[in-house]
C-alpha cells in the first residue's frame, strides 16, 4: 500500500480543554486508488487530511506514505477546499509554478500549464489574478495547479464545493481521465454521497468527533458512472445503500436536490 494509517489519534488545546479531533483511525490507499471520506461537519475530516499531509504533528499512531519507487513525480499535493492562490501571481503563474521544480523548459512549462488551464476551461482568463475571479473559477483554477504536477496521491478536502453542478461534473470528468492517465492515488473529503459514487473505489464513512472510521463502503460499479448527465444502471440503488450507512453510522439527514444528495441535519 501507497498510504497506510494505523490508530491515529489528533487533538487541539482549546482553552484549558484538550479537544479530541480524531480517534484511533487506520486507513489504507493503493497505488491508483481513488477513495472518498464522508461524515458530519467537524468531525475530523480536514484534521485528517492535514495530519496526512504533514501539516499537523502533534497526533497518536503510525503513518507510512510510500510513493512507487523510481518516481520523478511529486509525492504528495493536497487540494485545500478554501482559496490558497498565490495573489500575486495570474492563473497560469500560479498553476506554472510548481513546474519550475520538474523543468527547466520555459517552453515546456508554459504549454503545460496552458493546456491544463484549457481543460478546466479557463483560458480566456489566464493572465487574471484571484481576485479577479469567482469562487467557483479559483476552484478550477485550483484544480489545474494540482493535477499539471500529477502527484503520487493527491488529497483534496471538498475541491468541488464551490462550484455549480455543470461545472461539477465536468471537473469530475477531467478528474477521472487524469487518475486514469496517470495513475495516481487520491483520497478526497466531500459532503455530496452522488460525488463518492462517481468517483470512489471505497468511500470510507466517519462518526461525528471524536471522529472514527466505522465503516468502509465498496464501490464496484463499471467507469463511467455518469456520462453525459446521465447516471449508469445500478447507480441509484449504491446510492441510496451509501445513503442509509452515512445516517445509520452518523445521525445524519440526507438532503435530496435534483442533481445531487448531501450529508444534513445534526452535525452540518
Amino acid at each position: 500500500m501507497m498510504l497506510q494509517v494505523n490508530g491515529l489519534s489528533a487533538s487541539y488545546i482549546s482553552g484549558n480543554q484538550n479537544l479530541s479531533v480524531i480517534s484511533d483511525v487506520s486507513l489504507s490507499l493503493g497505488s491508483g486508488e481513488m477513495v472518498g471520506i464522508v461524515g458530519p461537519s467537524g468531525c475530523g475530516k480536514t484534521t485528517l487530511l492535514l495530519t496526512l499531509a504533514g501539516l499537523l504533528d502533534s497526533y497518536h499512531g503510525s503513518i507510512s506514505f510510500s510513493p512507487p519507487p523510481g518516481s520523478e513525480r511529486l509525492p504528495l499535493f493536497l487540494m485545500f477546499q478554501y482559496n490558497t492562490l498565490f495573489p500575486w501571481l495570474s492563473v497560469l503563474g500560479n498553476v506554472i509554478f510548481g513546474l519550475h521544480h520538474f523543468s527547466q523548459d520555459p517552453a515546456y512549462r508554459r504549454r503545460k500549464a496552458l493546456e491544463m488551464i484549457h481543460a478546466v476551461g479557463l483560458s480566456q482568463f489566464a493572465d487574471a489574478k484571484p481576485s479577479e475571479l469567482s469562487g467557483g473559477m479559483n476552484q478550477r483554477a485550483s484544480l489545474a495547479r494540482a493535477l499539471v504536477l500529477s502527484p503520487s496521491l493527491l488529497m483534496m478536502d471538498e475541491p468541488f464545493g464551490a462550484l455549480d453542478s455543470f461545472s461539477k461534473a465536468e471537473l469530475h470528468t477531467l478528474l477521472l481521465d487524469s487518475w486514469t492517465r496517470d495513475n495516481f492515488g487520491c483520497l478526497f473529503v466531500t459532503h455530496d454521497l452522488d460525488e463518492a459514487v462517481t468517483l470512489a473505489d471505497r468511500v470510507l464513512i466517519m462518526s461525528a468527533r471524536p471522529g472514527s472510521i466505522r465503516e468502509e463502503f465498496i464501490i464496484t460499479l463499471p467507469r463511467p458512472r455518469v456520462k453525459d448527465g446521465i447516471r449508469s444502471s445500478g447507480y441509484e440503488e449504491v446510492r441510496n445503500r451509501l445513503a442509509q450507512k452515512v445516517s445509520e453510522i452518523s445521525g445524519l439527514s440526507v438532503i435530496e436536490s435534483k442533481a445531487h444528495t448531501f450529508l444534513g441535519g445534526t452535525g452540518a
